[in-house]
């Protein structure tokens, strides 16, 4: 801005000098004034000359000024914009700092917390890996009567105590979408010996080891590798379900109250060991199963010579559903030791089992029944006389709210039709449950069990669940009532 100004008071010096020159000449006379009329248009042409320069150079500096300021403008941006940065990066690093303060002042414990909080990465094997678990238990009390007398000794089965009928285990693993395993250990409450009672283990009647027989509660229910090569048709090598009462199970569903109708009376079991056929046909509208087996049960494994059969087939349909299905077999006693102790010309008989079973059920209810018919089930030997056995079952639960329902049961059961066909066995449950969770089922029960063997021929050794036998002799009758909470917990 200076220089413009020098600039252009120089270049009005010169143009006022050049303007003033012919008045401070000296006077001359006419002939010379032609002479300064023609010098003073020389000296107007110079000095529009010089001021068009004078412009030219005045447009140049108003340029030059306005590129300095807007070159200056920028700059400031500039310096204003590295001084926000900084001004940023030095926030950031006061924060920094300050959660570093913050994070080595919370607890160890809270860290932990958090730490569990984070999501694992599984092991590899462990993605196809999973653990179940379930537990039937009750705190009841039981009172047992012999022909109206409560049962005494060190084996009475009356009290109050709290009891684990089973706790199973189960760990699953899928190899391929063919292949799978299983592998189910079933714990039962032993107390003493492998009696579930008040076992008296310093008797002299007890074994002198009976203490040590304990562990023997612990089993492997089941244990078998399977081949889905279609969901019509699935093969498990093994100990594994047995087609009828794990169907019934489902269907009735309160299995941690009482063991369905034939695994109640000893006219059948839940798994064994063998091949195991099974699947699902027309989108689920039929199902069937069909195992060869040991015979001995999931707890007796046996090798005979001969093996056992069991099958079901079954329907459902919106909500009804029926099934039939039938057992055939020696129960696995087709050894060569028993060959070898039977009489002269005696044989093993084949025991059998015609099974049935019918029901509807919704969300809001569901009601159902079973039948079974055996023939020579408990006396396998021609060293025995036949017999036979069958009984029903109907049994039914109502949903009135959607953590609540009442439930209840009736069994009759004739168990020796050949021998002592007026002995009968009665027995019903009732209850109310209640679904605190998804995972817990608590029900108030009370069970009466009445075997009547009053207009019997014969005795009859009578079982109630946990209680010790009892020889109920002709002309006899004995009952069992219990009373309690009774749940499951299962994961």
């Amino acid at each position: 801005m200076t220089s413009k100004f020098n600039l252009l008071a120089g270049a009005s010096v010169g143009i006022a000098m050049i303007a003033a020159g012919p008045a401070l000449a000296k006077p001359v006379k006419h002939a010379a004034k032609r002479h300064a009329a023609v010098r003073s248009n020389g000296t107007n042409a110079q000095i529009e000359a010089l001021k068009a320069q004078v412009e030219a150079l005045t447009a140049r500096l108003d340029a030059q000024e306005q590129s300095s300021a807007q070159t200056t403008a920028q700059l400031s941006q500039a310096q204003n914009a590295a001084a926000a940065a900084q001004a940023t990066a030095a926030q950031a690093q006061t924060t920094a700092a300050a959660a570093q303060t913050q994070a080595a002042a919370v607890p160890t414990e809270v860290k932990t917390q958090l730490a569990s909080q984070l999501p694992k990465q599984k092991l590899a094997w462990a993605n196809d890996t999973s653990i179940s678990g379930r537990m039937y238990f009750n705190f009841s009390n039981m009172n047992q009567k012999l022909n109206g007398k409560r049962t005494t000794g060190g084996t009475a089965g009356n009290g109050t105590g709290f009891d684990i009928k089973r706790f199973y285990l189960g760990i699953d693993h899928t190899f391929s979408p063919i292949f799978a395993a299983n592998l189910t250990m079933d714990v039962s409450n032993v107390v003493g010996s492998t009696s579930n009672y008040n076992f008296n283990a310093n008797s002299a009647a007890a074994p002198a080891n009976s203490t040590a027989l304990v562990g023997r509660g612990f089993y492997i229910k089941k244990a078998y590798l399977q081949a889905k090569l279609n969901p019509a048709f699935v093969i498990r090598l093994g100990a594994a379900d047995l087609p009828w009462v794990p169907f019934m199970e489902n269907q009735y569903g309160y299995r941690h109250i009482e063991n369905t109708l034939i695994d109640r009376t000893s006219f059948g079991t839940s798994a064994d060991w063998g091949v195991h056929v099974l699947g699902d046909l027309a989108g689920g509208l039929l199902s069937y199963q069909v195992s060869v087996i040991d015979g001995g049960g999931y707890r007796n494994v046996k090798v005979s010579n001969s093996v056992d059969f069991e099958g079901r087939v079954s329907t459902s349909y919106k909500g009804f559903y029926a099934a039939v299905g039938g057992y055939s077999g020696k129960h696995g006693n087709d050894t060569q030791g028993l060959q070898a102790s039977l009489p002269v010309g005696g044989h093993l008989r084949t025991a059998t089992r015609l099974d049935a079973a019918v029901g509807y059920k919704t969300k809001l209810f569901n009601i159902g029944g079973e039948y079974f018919h055996t023939k020579n089930w408990a006396n396998p030997t021609t060293a025995a006389a036949e017999d036979k056995a069958d009984g029903f079952s109907i049994f039914g639960n109502v949903n009135f709210a959607k953590t609540w329902s009442v439930f209840g049961r009736y069994d009759s059961i004739k168990p020796s039709k050949e021998l002592n066909d007026p002995l009968k066995d009665h027995y019903f449950n009732a209850g109310i449950q209640w679904e605190p969770v998804k995972i817990v089922d608590l029900a108030i029960v009370y069970k009466r069990d009445v075997l009547n063997n009053t207009d019997g021929v014969a005795s009859y050794t009578y079982n109630y669940q946990n209680a010790p036998s009892v020889t109920v002799a002709k002309g006899g009758r004995a009952t069992t009532s219990e009373i309690g909470l009774f749940g499951q917990l299962r994961f």
